[in-house]
């Protein structure tokens, strides 16, 4: 959950004070009413209740998510839609971010970027049902977007990847970006939904390029189906 979000819900709650007295107002005077503000005590209490709400026994790598870099304090601050200067300045501190895999290949085994693409798995930290330490992460893209046409349940905040390079050309320059692009949005889409799986390190190097396989391999069900 964003600081940005969090405005929103103190602001809800906000609204729903007032919303009564509003209304009684609006029966006296037709003028329209100002958008109520959200209030700072109740942005920091609805911000203290999320943190609290994180089991302390997680993973290191889960909680110091909790703390947002510059570039997450950023969209908040702009909520998600900063000026051109600030999303320029966001980009590049971002894309200078970005590794790529030791031996240099970013185009790795299609076969396991399925894998990979296809679970979810590796995050759920909640209390009912928490993935047992240990267990493998997975890139969970079809939670956004549409790959092989043989997997129906897919989401669609992003767009759909279904004949990725069968589209979009074969080409090295498509590779390298896929794979930045998958590395670390936000270099090229401040304030992005899209995670950042290298940044973050939740994939290596070497998955993303297994990725990078499934969404380029003329062979892979993305380009073939």
């Amino acid at each position: 959950m964003s600081h940005h979000t969090l405005r929103l819900l103190a602001a809800a709650v906000a609204v729903s004070t007032i919303l009564p007295l509003a209304a009684h107002a609006a029966d006296k005077a037709p003028a329209a009413a100002k958008p109520a503000k959200a209030d700072p005590a109740l942005v920091a209490k609805a911000e203290k209740l999320y943190l609290d709400s994180f089991d302390p026994d997680q993973p290191r790598t889960h909680l110091d998510r909790l703390k947002q870099d510059e570039a997450m304090a950023l969209c908040s601050q702009y909520k998600d839609n900063p000026p051109a200067a600030v999303r320029a300045k966001i980009e590049k501190a971002q894309l200078e971010t970005i590794r790529f895999p030791v031996e240099g290949r970013l185009v790795g085994d299609w076969k396991k970027g399925e894998e990979l693409a296809s679970s979810g798995r590796g995050g759920h930290i909640g209390k009912i049902q928490p993935d047992p330490k240990g267990t493998a992460r997975g890139g969970n893209c079809y939670a956004c977007h549409q790959l092989a046409t043989k997997e129906v349940a897919y989401g669609t905040i992003g767009p759909s990847l279904h004949n990725f390079a069968k589209v979009r050309g074969y080409g090295e320059d498509i590779a390298r970006y896929a794979y930045m692009k998958v590395y670390n949005a936000q270099a090229f889409s401040a304030c992005t939904n899209m995670p950042r799986f290298g940044y973050h390190a939740w994939l290596t190097p070497e998955q993303i390029a297994d990725i990078v396989a499934f969404l380029m391999d003329p062979e892979s069900p993305v380009n073939k189906d």
